[in-house]
């Protein structure tokens, strides 16, 4: 019957019969909803993108925080980006144990619903949403400076492009999941390559010939004293490294059998790719004596140290900006999602629950898409000023998801209980600090 009432209300639309096929393509019968699932590989390159992505811009981050304080606080890039690796593995490991107690998925919002209560459920639930949001206007934003980096001719242009990108990447996801999954995991990979390559050769040239001494002691300005509130904020502030890593918990149902197992395992190739990329990048940035400039990524200034202006430096420069637009993809797989469980709960309009023509929750991607677009527009674009307020929502939304585990296991206690409750009340206290 559910299945029946998804197919009866799929909105027709306003679009034109014919223009509708053309964009979206022919519907899909209800039955190849196990169909549309999709491996470890692909499965990585879907949920995995922004996490990953998110290197290309937390060690700007970090960087832009401690520059305030001068030559002294940049100093302290590395002790900073030491500590943001701890907590992703800290997260990541914490998010394993949902997967094993949650195998088809449902993230904060069910976590929290179930083992706090309805209130604090509907609490992790708008952290989520409030963060998919974001996650698109961030990712994309960042894609575009780093076009930007590359072509500067094309900074007054930037608004505009980023609104078309977030309507590429709609349109891409109302065709369906194991269509969107192809056209992800190639930028994914090329990505993932592009920067072992650039760490790589960098690390070569390191241990042969040291960084390069710079022609002259660089004289910064000043601007605040440094202190613990602006260690903390450039702590704060860098953990934008750790956005999308609770995607692969939420959309566990994307994987083909068995979706614990290769869920989990996904999670654990992203977290040892988020380590390793994001301290290596926070490595060269310290070594190379990198500044934040607003013309200018920190992963172009990187590039451009070890490859020159050459076809190399292109290469990451693409991957880059590709991979960050692509990012969005994450959050147009997670809020429809989670709006459909909302709705199913009628704590939000139930047009939210019907599946479209393709099997996807049209709606909730065309309303991420709107939201998006509408941050993308009232900020202009930049990037560190849509960062600040992702922290909030998503270790909110962290905390209370590994707090109800916690209690969860608590209460049931089934084999091995006590490692887990220690695996997340770790992960919860952390969160929440």
């Amino acid at each position: 019957p559910g299945a029946a009432r998804a197919v009866s209300e799929r909105p027709e639309g306003v679009l034109p019969h014919s223009l509708r096929r053309l964009l979206l393509g022919n519907p899909l019968p209800t039955s190849r909803m196990q169909e549309e699932t999709v491996g470890t590989l692909i499965g990585l390159a879907v949920l995995a993108s922004d996490a990953l992505s998110s290197v290309a811009y937390a060690t700007e981050e970090i960087l832009m925080a401690l520059v305030l304080a001068g030559s002294e606080g940049l100093a302290y890039v590395m002790p900073v980006g030491g500590c943001i690796g701890t907590l992703i593995v800290v997260v990541a490991t914490s998010y394993r144990q949902t997967i094993i107690e949650y195998p088809d998925g449902g993230g904060a919002y069910r976590v929290a619903h179930e083992n706090l209560g309805p209130v604090f459920g509907l609490i992790a639930a708008a952290a989520m949403l409030t963060d998919y949001v974001l996650t698109v206007a961030v990712s994309v934003s960042a894609g575009v400076a780093a076009v930007i980096s590359a072509f500067p001719v094309l900074d007054p242009y930037r608004v505009a492009l980023a609104v078309a990108v977030i309507g590429v990447v709609t349109l891409i996801n109302l065709r369906g999941v194991r269509e969107s999954g192809f056209v992800f995991a190639l930028p994914c990979y090329g990505f993932i390559a592009a920067m072992l390559i650039l760490l790589a050769v960098a690390a070569i040239r390191v241990l042969t010939q040291g960084f390069p001494a710079a022609a002259a002691p660089l004289e910064l300005e000043v601007v605040r004293p440094l202190t613990l509130l602006l260690l903390m904020r450039a702590f704060a502030s860098g953990c934008a490294a750790l956005t999308g890593i609770e995607s692969v918990a939420n959309g566990v149902r994307v994987f083909k059998a068995p979706a614990q197992v290769r869920g989990a395992r996904v999670l654990g190739i992203l977290a040892g790719l988020m380590v390793l990329l994001f301290s290596g990048v926070t490595w060269l940035a310290h070594g190379y004596g990198i500044i934040p400039h607003h013309t200018e990524t920190v992963v172009s200034q990187i590039a451009r140290q070890v490859f020159g202006r050459g076809p190399m430096y292109y290469v990451i420069q693409t991957a880059t900006f590709v991979v960050l637009f692509l990012a969005a993809n994450t959050s147009f797989a997670g809020f429809p999602r989670l709006a459909s469980l909302l709705a199913r709960d009628s704590y939000v309009p139930r047009q939210l629950a019907n599946l479209g023509d393709r099997l996807v929750f049209s709606n909730g991607i065309v309303l991420l898409a709107a939201a998006a677009i509408a941050l993308v527009v009232l900020f202009r674009g930049e990037t560190h000023a849509l960062i600040p307020l992702y922290a909030i929502g998503v270790f909110l939304a962290f905390t209370l998801s590994q707090t109800g585990l916690v209690l969860r296991r608590w209460r049931r206690r089934p084999s091995g209980w006590r490692l887990g409750v220690l695996i997340n009340a770790v992960g919860a206290v952390t969160t929440f600090t």
